[in-house]
């Protein structure tokens, strides 16, 4: 038995070796299989928001309405405010600190107050516990600022989850599992050349005719 016959016996053993793209196809699937499972299996959470107005006084020009309702929005979330809020919202301070968030308009004197929580009816209990302590401290200081703040809507108990959904977590899973294949396929070391493949062989350059006098 010759060695070429022996070495091609070995390679039929073995399968041959992957082509290139099926890692990315493989990161993909394995990637989306993940992010679907992830969406699947985490508790949804519902967000819940309150919307205050800020209304200035007769003592005040309307155009300072706008720089308080920034302020009140900063305000919102300072341990002053949310230590009142949590007798109204039976949760303790911490939770309200990572669960609550507001944001103003820089053209409507306005500031929204949004909770979120696993549960529908505390996010609302919690977006509209915020919202009446800032009032109260907002009516509070009312004599100094000239503006009041006012509740514009309640927070409702929400009906839909604002978390996202298997369906957004398994394509993003699918995308990030389609680039660790490709950065995969792009740092994975080069294959030797097979043995079975002869080598070019290298012809030398023909001597100079003066070398070839020389001789003769």
């Amino acid at each position: 038995m010759t060695e070429n016959t022996s070495r091609q016996r070995r390679a039929a053993r073995f399968p041959r070796a992957v082509p290139p793209w099926s890692l990315l196809a493989a990161g993909a699937v394995l990637g989306g299989v993940l992010g679907g499972a992830y969406g699947m299996l985490r508790t949804p959470t519902y967000t819940a928001t309150s919307y205050l107005v800020v209304v200035p006084t007769e003592r005040s020009d309307p155009a300072d309405a706008l720089g308080f309702a920034q302020a009140y929005g900063r305000v919102a979330t300072q341990l002053a405010v949310l230590g009142d809020a949590q007798r109204w919202a039976g949760v303790p301070v911490s939770t309200l600190q990572s669960s609550v968030r507001t944001q103003t308009s820089p053209d409507a004197p306005m500031v929204s107050v949004s909770a979120t929580s696993a549960r529908p009816d505390r996010a609302r209990d919690m977006a509209n516990a915020v919202a009446r302590s800032l009032t109260r401290h907002a009516d509070a200081t009312k004599s100094g600022t000239h503006v009041e703040l006012l509740q514009f809507s309640r927070a409702v108990e929400p009906t839909t989850p604002t978390s996202a959904s298997p369906e957004v977590t398994g394509l993003v899973g699918a995308s990030a599992g389609g680039l660790l294949g490709g950065l995969v396929l792009l740092v994975r070391p080069r294959r030797a050349p097979e043995e079975g493949i002869p080598r070019a062989v290298t012809v030398p350059a023909p001597a100079v005719a003066a070398d070839a006098h020389r001789h003769l």
